[in-house]
């Protein structure tokens, strides 16, 4: 049954109950050969209730199996070299083994015979397999448990590290709330969030999260956007405005109504990026995977080489010391330091991303992010709040100023731009009784309509000599943004508008050049205002006056002198530029839909000094990544030479493969730890 939670104001949940909704592990290899995927709703539900028992599984039992077993070995062992009973020799002592063996034995020998069932015959679990039953063969039976246990042991620690990793998006993922309560016929009525439909009222209480889209109805609304925006400070909401699914009510009762499907909303959107992130696998990761299957059979047959052949070359050979070798090369060869910590170390990378409120749609990014050489940013609603006041109205006084306005107003209602909510906020309401025929948009310069018969233009003065309206404004010295108005073929006057510098854009640039990378302003700005933004930042590099496909020219400008670039933009009008960068970066999980659609990168809060964290994120997920992987082969290179040779026993072939994979898993989880 599904519950419907409770916030506090920080956005934690207060009800007991969780599921958790993705990439669950009972052990850790299933990071390796389990993908989450939902093919429909019957396996949806089983995997909800498998996913929520796992959850309730204590560390404690997770490490009983080896408990068990560290207790019957240790008990062996002083048997054999300390107590030295009678009776604990012969088959007693091969059965008490054996059952030692067994709870750690057994759930690897499970893994092995599903991995060859599905045609993985060389998996690292046959390889334990092999080794452990091996040493059984030739009496080396405590050798034989304490290779499986302590192989068991670095799985949990490998799960348990796992888990750390998936927190930040497991709580991210369980931000939706499974029910809402709807007014029908004025009475609450609390219904599945998915079976809502568009047009009904959801009633919200204090400390509830919102489930869906909606209109807020309540005249004023404080609300939590944690959820969307990683920012727990309050958001207050006016009659009429947009609320989003996740926000969380911190006050009164309110009233919402939904204009927005359940799988439409904002925070589905999200989720389902987030749910997909790990599909796209970075080179480095995916090559791993690769040289895993082609590597382990090698390593088999050359166990099987390192018994046999030695018996047409030795005189004295003894089968039973070069099978212990052969034994030994397989345990040390077992590939799981790579094939867990890599994947392992990016999810670290896409976790510790999500906590600071940057979504990346896949870990591959965050190789490609970690080589940005020159971050292009657009200015407006990237650098700048994106929120546009008109500042002063210049009409001729041959016409009416206020016809005038009316006019333009209904015109820019046609448009979504920040430009067009600047104007309607200042004129008012809309006068319905104005007629537009043959409206036209021209991109990067405005709009054009016929209005009582005679032609009305509105937009930058690129717009104007389009159409050959002659002016005397100087328009160049003029800092603030410009839109101009023509009416009847004649020039009419026009609007100045200003926008606001964000305010953490200047550490944003500050913090690029820390990191070396080179920053470009590109806008579709008159020249001027650019000029003036990037000389406040402190960015050389900026241009204004540009249309879309001038801004696709001075990308593909610095992708010819072979720099690698990330555009940061609404991911709207700056499409194709967001197509050709190397990164497509979005600002504003609460901005359009198409941010998360076509962006790569996702910043939730629209923090441009977010942009820098996403690239050392990326620096420090490769680095760590390097380090586990040169880590691993220098061990084992220096340990399988050893084992070969005879001069390794199982315990160092132990150490070069649990002892490795643990210290390469500690070093991956670093990255949680990290501040940025």
């Amino acid at each position: 049954m599904a519950h419907q939670h409770k916030y506090d104001k920080n956005g934690k949940q207060l009800c007991c109950t969780q599921q958790e909704k993705i990439y669950n592990k009972a052990g850790a290899s299933s990071l390796l050969h389990k993908e989450h995927k939902h093919e429909d709703d019957h396996n949806h539900e089983e995997g909800e209730e498998h996913d929520h028992s796992n959850s309730n599984q204590t560390t404690l039992q997770m490490f009983t199996p080896a408990i068990i077993s560290l207790a019957l070995l240790l008990t062996a062992i002083a048997f054999d070299y300390y107590i030295k009973p009678t009776w604990f020799t012969g088959w007693v002592r091969i059965v008490w083994y054996a059952i030692a063996y067994i709870p750690v034995g057994f759930p690897v020998m499970k893994e092995a015979y599903e991995s060859i069932t599905k045609g993985e015959i060389f998996s690292e679990f046959l390889l334990m397999c092999i080794a452990t039953i091996g040493a059984f063969s030739i009496g080396e039976y405590p050798e034989g448990v304490a290779v499986m246990l302590f192989y068991a042991i670095g799985e949990v620690f490998q799960t348990l590290a796992v888990k750390r990793a998936k927190a930040n998006i497991k709580t991210l993922l369980d931000q939706r709330p499974d029910e809402v309560t709807i007014l029908e016929n004025n009475q609450p009525k609390t219904i599945k969030a998915a079976a809502a439909n568009i047009g009904d009222i959801i009633q919200l209480k204090a400390g509830e999260k919102l489930g869906l889209d909606g209109e807020l109805l309540t005249d004023t609304a404080s609300f939590n956007t944690a959820a969307l925006t990683g920012e727990s400070k309050p958001d207050t909401k006016a009659k009429g405005e947009t609320v989003l699914a996740g926000m969380i009510n911190l006050n009164t009762v309110a009233q919402v109504k939904i204009t927005t499907a359940y799988t439409d909303s904002k925070l589905s959107k999200i989720l389902e990026l987030v749910q997909n992130a790990t599909a796209q696998k970075a080179p480095t990761e995916l090559f791993i995977r690769k040289f895993a299957k082609i590597y382990t059979p090698i390593v088999v047959f050359l166990a099987i080489a390192i018994c046999v052949v030695p018996m047409l070359f030795i005189d004295n050979y003894i089968f039973k010391e070069w099978l212990y070798r052969a034994l030994v090369f397989l345990v040390i060869s077992c590939p799981c330091a790579l094939v867990i910590s890599i994947p392992l170390g990016y999810f670290g990378g896409i976790g510790a991303a999500s906590k600071n409120g940057i979504l990346f749609k896949g870990s591959n990014f965050l190789d490609i992010i970690a080589n940005i050489q020159n971050v292009v940013m657009d200015k407006t609603g990237t650098m700048t709040q994106g929120v546009f006041k008109v500042q002063e109205v210049v009409i001729d006084a041959a016409f009416n100023k206020d016809e005038i306005l009316q006019m333009v107003n209904v015109l820019e209602s046609q448009s979504t731009h920040p430009v067009a909510t600047a104007i309607h906020e200042y004129v008012g309401n809309i006068n319905t009784e104005i007629k537009l025929t043959n409206v036209e948009e021209t991109a990067g310069q405005g709009l054009k309509a016929t209005v009582n018969g005679k032609e009305l233009l509105v937009g930058n003065f690129k717009l104007m000599d389009k159409f050959n309206i002659t002016h005397n404004i100087e328009h160049s010295t003029i800092v603030y943004t410009l839109i101009a108005i023509a009416y009847d073929k004649k020039f009419v006057g026009y609007l100045t508008i200003a926008d606001t510098i964000k305010e953490d854009a200047q550490e944003a640039v500050n913090k690029l050049k820390a990191l070396g990378v080179t920053t470009t302003m590109l806008s579709g700005d008159k020249s001027s205002v650019v000029k003036f933004v990037a000389d406040k930042l402190g960015i050389i590099n900026a241009f204004g006056d540009l249309l879309p496909e001038d801004k696709v020219n001075k990308v593909k400008e610095l992708k010819d002198k072979k720099l690698t670039v990330a555009f940061v933009g609404d991911g709207v009008n700056d499409a194709p530029v967001v197509a050709l960068s190397n990164v497509g970066i979005a600002m504003g999980g609460l901005g359009s839909d198409a941010t998360i659609e076509t962006a790569d990168v996702v910043i939730q809060d629209d923090k441009p000094s977010k942009i820098a964290m996403a690239i050392n994120i990326g620096k420090q997920t490769k680095r760590i990544v390097w380090q586990n992987i040169t880590l691993a082969f220098a061990v084992k290179a220096i340990v399988l030479t050893l084992g070969a040779s005879g001069l390794a026993t199982m315990w160092e072939a132990v150490f070069a493969d649990v002892g490795v994979a643990l210290l390469a898993i500690l070093n991956a989880v670093r990255i949680q730890r990290m501040k940025f």
